[in-house]
């Protein structure tokens, strides 16, 4: 039985922070994942960087959404609504499960969990998971796979290319912690 990669929409959430999205991409560009995001997440994740970090140039994050689009031009969504998009507790998540519905998706990668309840998502066929139990999964399907896309994503750093150890250390800073818990095991092929 083959590996088949699940359909995904990363929440802008999990693409706010600079080596969670780094990952989360590389891992869509090695085909463990068919990542998927639209205009409205772009606009989101790089909204609350520009609040965050005023030193990060909005030229900058611009480039960072069109390079994302260039390397996985099937990720790229235009911004449209299925006519039955469920209720969620924050009226502002919809747009991500019209995403997620119309992509075919089964999970929205996201940390905020309670924006995305079960009880909610079930209804439309899908489920929200933390990027963490997201990369968990993905390495029991495919661990050396997985492994092979965390060294790719951390040589990925041209500018400052972080050791193994830092890579790992900045990844667990993020949240996830679980994953980095078991790459530790691996850190010398990374």
């Amino acid at each position: 039985m083959g590996f088949e990669p699940p359909v995904v929409v990363y929440d802008a959430c999990v693409l706010y922070p600079f080596h969670t999205r780094n990952l989360l991409v590389q891992c869509a560009a090695d085909g463990l994942v068919r990542a998927r995001w639209t205009n409205a997440i772009h606009d989101e994740w790089i909204r609350n960087v520009a609040a965050a970090a005023p030193s990060v140039s909005a030229a900058g994050l611009l480039k960072v959404r069109d390079l994302m689009n260039r390397v996985i031009p099937d990720a790229h969504m235009e911004d449209a609504w299925p006519a039955e998009v469920p209720t969620l507790p924050d009226p502002g998540d919809r747009h991500v499960v019209a995403a997620a519905m119309r992509a075919g998706a089964s999970r929205i990668v996201t940390w905020n969990l309670r924006h995305f309840p079960d009880a909610v998502l079930g209804g439309a066929g899908l489920r929200a998971e933390t990027p963490d139990a997201l990369l968990m999964g993905l390495f029991g399907d495919a661990g050396e796979a997985v492994i092979a896309s965390v060294r790719r994503a951390r040589l990925n750093l041209r500018r400052t290319t972080p050791s193994p150890s830092e890579f790992l250390e900045a990844m667990e800073r993020q949240g996830l912690r679980r994953f980095v818990a078991v790459l530790r095991r691996h850190e010398g092929e990374l």
